[in-house]
Parts: structure tokens; sequence; C-alpha cells
């Protein structure tokens, strides 16, 4: 029987594997698989052999280049449609995008990331690639920004790091700036970001609470600027229209009330 820190070993280095292949391209060489995981080749193809075994990866019959099989789709949609914050907000925030036409998230705090539960495209949102999973920098994003609200200034930092790393040339990359973005979610109740992490675009914020009153997720709407601040893009002091800071605010706070939230 193999030991309990070799099996724990081998199921580490399989979960590695599936997350390579999560990454970059969809259908990867085991080579490339091997070096984004850190593992020798010879380890790798036995990993993906088992794993293909296990209907958790797929190679193609031509190409032999391997891919996440459709067998992880039911492991993913359960966790996804079990989680409390998806469950809440899956209906009130597909209505805010198609009342906006704007586009409407919902994401929770992993770690030093965000990871998005779900997204909504309005008509007027431009075609993305945000998917269930994705994942997002904190300190760049309204609904990071408002995820960020349930910590402290030092907790912050710890989880941070001293350098926060910009996207564009206007990303808040000191954390002076992260701090009063932060106290002005708590002050008003959402946040705020223009041209961040993209340029062109914007989005606005408000933070989902839990039963205990501890910030659970966050909803975002975002689009162009355009659309989302009824303004053109470089004019630095422009705020989203009242009624629709009042709308996103609202929809957290059903989906607050959705998990228990008073």
């Amino acid at each position: 029987m193999p030991s309990e820190q070799a099996t724990n070993q081998s199921v580490e280095r399989a979960v590695v594997v599936l997350r390579a292949l999560a990454e970059g391209q969809s259908e990867r060489r085991v080579s490339d698989v091997a070096a984004s995981a850190g593992l020798g080749p010879s380890t790798t193809s036995r990993l993906l052999a088992t794993l293909e075994q296990l209907d958790l990866v797929e190679r193609d019959p031509v190409s032999n280049l391997y891919r996440l099989s459709l067998g992880t789709a039911p492991l993913a949609a359960v966790a996804l449609n079990r989680h409390p914050v998806h469950r809440a907000s899956r209906m009130v925030l597909q209505e805010l995008a198609t009342s906006t036409g704007l586009g409407a998230n919902i994401a929770v705090r992993r770690g030093d990331r965000l990871m998005f539960l779900c997204n909504f495209e309005g008509a007027r949102a431009p075609k993305t690639y945000t998917q269930a999973g994705h994942t997002a920098p904190l300190h760049a994003t309204a609904i990071g920004k408002c995820l960020l609200s349930a910590l402290t200034g030092e907790e912050r930092r710890a989880l941070l790091g001293d350098e926060l790393v910009a996207h564009t040339e206007y990303t808040v990359t000191g954390h002076a700036g992260l701090d009063a973005a932060v106290t002005q979610v708590r002050r008003s109740g959402y946040a705020v970001e223009v041209e961040e992490r993209a340029l062109g675009r914007a989005s606005l914020a408000a933070p989902v609470l839990d039963a205990d009153g501890s910030v659970a997720g966050a909803l975002s709407l975002w689009g162009p600027v355009s659309a989302l601040l009824g303004t053109p893009i470089g004019d630095a002091a422009a705020q989203p229209p009242e009624g629709l800071v009042r709308q996103v605010i609202e929809t957290a706070d059903a989906v607050s009330q959705a998990m228990g939230a008073h």
C-alpha cells in the first residue's frame, strides 16, 4: 500500500496537471503540460493517462493533444450551483443585465484574487470572455474593492503585498489610494472603477452580505465608459447616474436578503 504522503503527493500532482490544462490553449502537448505543472514528462504522461481513464481529461485521436474532458463539467456545475452566493444572485443578476443592457457579474474572494460565479451580458455590453471560474485582480476592479472592504488595511497589505500591479495607467497602485477607495465603499455602499483594468471600460459594484453581516461576495455592472457613466472617456470626475447606482445597490441588497442578511 502506498504511504499517505505518497498518496497526497499523487493527488497534488494530478490537480496541478488539471490546472495546467485549464490555462492557456484549449489543447496542449504533454511537454507543455509538464512545463506548466513543473513535472517531468514521464510523470505527466502517466498522470494524464490516469486522468483520461477517469474521464477528467481527453486526448484528441488525431493530434494526440490533451484537453479537459466534459467529465469535469458535472463537478464544476455542482460546486457552482451549491454555492450560496450563486444561488441567491443568479435570477436578479440576469434581470439587472437585461434591464440596463450592460454586463452584470457576481464574484467572491478566493485568496488574493476574485473569482466570478456568473456573468450576464446585456444588449449594450461588449462581448466578454469572462466566465464562471475566471479570476481577476482585487485592487483593479470595483467588485474587488467591495470584497476588500471586509478586510482591515493591515490585512489588505498582508494579502496583496507592497506592489500592486498596474493594468493600465489608471490602476490604483498604492495602498493609500486603495485604502481611500475601500473607505468610500464603506461610506457609500458602492464602488466605481474607470479604466483601471481595461481601457474604455468602467464598472459599478456593491457588496453582498450574509446572515452575519459579513461581506460574502459582490456584484457589478460593467460596460463601455460612455454607457456606464454617460460621459466620454477621459472625464476622471464622472460618476454613474444616481438611478443606476441605486439599482445596483438594491440588487445587491436583494441578494443579501436572500442570504439572510437584515
